[in-house]
């Protein structure tokens, strides 16, 4: 069998082959669907999650880790309702949530190899932001980006980014009530610099 050809995925940098493609194409396809025609919020992480169930968007999720943290940050119940319509209220709210690395980690990625990724999509990350995203606030949702938080605030996006360049909302696999508050503060544009 002869071996695949492998290309860079625009999506997050790394070699990839047809499989790889397929799996960027259908995420960005569910994220796609429903994104708000403003977006007053955007939501960004460092590295879109290995499994579907973490990642906001797949359709009929269990909405686990990041996709759970995320939803009770906004106070979004699960309960009782379906993964779509959660999805249309976290759109109705005007959110939207990318990363950086639109496409997981390949095993054997070590750390810094995941620097250099997100230091080379950064600037297709924020083109993309700028060009056609045009949102009314950036919240930094995740401690992949605690390394990139100069450079990021450095950026002039049209809008501000939170919190602060040292700092990620939710950016702990367990965070505290205070974080979502700040977290919920920064949403709202209540609190401008909470950290």
């Amino acid at each position: 069998m002869p071996n695949p050809i492998l290309l860079p995925c625009d999506g997050c940098g790394q070699l990839a082959d047809s499989a790889h493609i397929s799996r960027r194409l259908q995420r960005l396809a569910w994220a796609t669907r429903f994104r708000p025609v403003h977006i007053q919020a955007l939501l960004l992480g460092g590295i879109s999650p290995k499994h579907d169930s973490d990642f906001l968007y797949a359709p009929g999720s269990s909405f686990q880790g990041e996709a759970r943290t995320i939803l009770k940050g906004v106070q979004l119940t699960t309960e009782g309702n379906s993964p779509e319509d959660v999805l249309a209220e976290f759109q109705k709210l005007g959110l939207m949530l990318t990363h950086i690395l639109e496409c997981p980690l390949d095993d054997g990625v070590n750390p810094s190899q995941t620097l250099d990724l997100l230091e080379k999509q950064l600037p297709a990350t924020l083109a993309r932001i700028r060009r056609s995203l045009k949102p009314k606030r950036v919240l930094l949702i995740s401690s992949d980006l605690h390394h990139l938080g100069d450079q990021l605030h450095r950026t002039d996006l049209g809008c501000p980014i939170l919190p602060s360049p040292t700092g990620a909302f939710l950016a702990s696999s367990d965070p505290t009530e205070s974080d979502f508050e700040a977290f919920r503060a920064a949403l709202t544009g209540s609190n401008a610099h909470a950290v």
